[in-house]
């Protein structure tokens, strides 16, 4: 994160909201308003081991004195959710960023349909919360494997729009199961879809909605980790950095980024899974070959732009706008 945009914020309460998930109350280190956001921000958080991951804001945006996030304790964690689980207390110091938004409402919505599957119903949550409160019409629904893994339960079930929300429990019975197909059967005009969860459950719900005829103007998703896809095909390469004209070689076995940091060349870095867009770089010339889960299909398709992390090319040489 760039030291000049960080905010200090101290851990003002740690609480376990489910199992192995963790919610954290964080509040400006003065006790001053914290930066406003929007339903579907998300900030970044600098972790103990060094590790900076993105974290979903779930609570009301009104709220200035604090942000609450929630973590999952991910057994395949590749140390994010560990740290926090482990490393981070009531009263510890942390460097944030200010929130930043790539996964907002759309005002133009007649309706809306959330999806949230797992840990994915912190932005889901406060989006549910925006809509209530404006009056909107939409409707929820939040899959877990079981009920003891379902955060925010409570504070949905009290909630004034509790009437809208359908709960799914993959160890429950086959008549609350969540039916996609019927779902997702009739695309309309004006009716926007949000989803955010594990990667097979996003993969599901957004195939089933692109199968059954949903413009991607209307599908609206975040992905919070995924598994860059790497190709027999993936070869070495060259990049240009327009601002000097110099050539760098990226290996078979190396990222864009890595191949850069390499040749004294830093690029923000963050989830380094093609998730984030900390990493967004434009692309001036060559056609990448997109890995990412950032960017949507008519984006990628634009080809104007990547992700170094995981994203590489199709083409012998990509110049940057570097």
């Amino acid at each position: 994160m760039n030291a000049l945009s960080t905010l200090s914020v101290r851990v003002a309460r740690k609480a376990t909201e489910a199992a192995d998930i963790c919610t954290f109350e964080l509040v400006d280190v003065n006790g001053g308003p914290l930066p406003a956001f929007s339903a579907g921000s998300h900030v970044d958080v600098a972790l103990p081991n060094g590790l900076t991951r993105q974290y979903s804001l779930c609570n009301d945006p009104k709220e200035t004195h604090r942000y609450l996030i929630g973590v999952l304790r991910d057994p395949a964690s590749r140390g994010g959710s560990q740290a926090m689980h482990e490393q981070v207390g009531e009263g510890q110091l942390l460097q944030i960023s200010a929130p930043k938004n790539h996964f907002p409402l759309a005002h133009d919505a007649t309706r809306s349909l959330l999806l949230a599957g797992g840990i994915g119903v912190t932005p889901i949550l406060c989006m549910a919360e925006r809509l209530a409160i404006t009056g909107a019409d939409f409707e929820m629904h939040y899959s877990t494997r079981s009920r003891e893994r379902m955060a925010f339960y409570e504070r949905i079930a009290s909630s004034a729009y509790a009437s809208q929300v359908h709960f799914h429990f993959d160890d429950g019975g086959a008549d609350q199961k969540l039916d996609l197909a019927a779902l997702l059967v009739a695309p309309q005009i004006g009716v926007h879809l949000y989803v955010c969860g594990p990667k097979g459950f996003m993969d599901a719900v957004l195939g089933t909605a692109r199968a059954q005829g949903w413009p991607e103007s209307q599908l609206h998703y975040e992905f919070f980790a995924a598994e860059v896809a790497k190709s027999e095909s993936d070869a070495s390469f060259e990049v240009k950095l327009a601002s000097s004209g110099r050539i760098i070689r990226v290996p078979k076995d190396q990222t864009v980024t890595q191949a850069l940091s390499a040749a004294g060349v830093e690029v923000q870095t963050s989830c380094e899974q093609g998730v984030c867009g900390t990493c967004l770089t434009r692309v001036l010339e060559g056609l990448p070959d997109h890995k990412d889960m950032y960017l949507t299909p008519e984006e990628q398709a634009a080809n104007d732009q990547f992700t170094p992390c995981c994203s590489r090319s199709k083409t012998p040489l990509l110049v940057l706008d570097l």
